[in-house]
């Protein structure tokens, strides 16, 4: 009898986060542990941790800027693809293509580079966002961790 080890793993997560600059990190932490089952590489972590970090931050600091409201995190693996949703129901983005432009920014006072979605889609494999004015944005980014090729497609 053969027993088949290699499975397709199916996990997700949602937390919930004031919005607030010191809960970037445990975002950044929590999406971490969620992905170490598959055991990435210290270049995939890094991704991956930095692209969570730019979204909250752009959460915190543009969405509701620097007011209360919350950060909405959800992840799911189907096997070796990572999905992330990083979402906020604050003012929302009025020019998603310019706010996506290298060096943009609505916060030059603030030190703000204006790299935040670039560094999103440098190291993440694709990269979305949905935004409506008033009402929030979410972005979604997915990056498959290629050192999961044991599992099966």
């Amino acid at each position: 009898m053969q027993i088949n080890i290699k499975r397709k793993i199916k996990n997700w997560m949602q937390l919930e986060i004031n919005a607030i600059s010191e809960n970037e990190q445990l975002a950044r932490i929590a999406v971490a542990s969620f992905i170490t089952p598959l055991n990435p590489t210290l270049e995939e972590m890094a991704d991956v941790k930095t692209a969570v970090s730019e979204a909250v931050t752009n959460a915190i600091i543009h969405g509701y800027e620097e007011q209360s409201g919350t950060v909405y995190i959800r992840c799911r693996l189907e096997g070796d693809l990572l999905e992330v949703e990083i979402e906020d129901k604050g003012k929302g983005i009025e020019d998603i293509e310019q706010a996506m432009e290298p060096m943009y920014t609505t916060k030059p006072e603030g030190n703000r580079s204006g790299m935040g979605f670039s560094f999103m889609e440098a190291f993440m494999d694709e990269l979305e966002v949905i935004s409506i004015p008033g009402d929030g944005t979410t972005v979604f980014m997915k990056k498959k961790l290629g050192t999961a090729s044991w599992l099966d497609e």
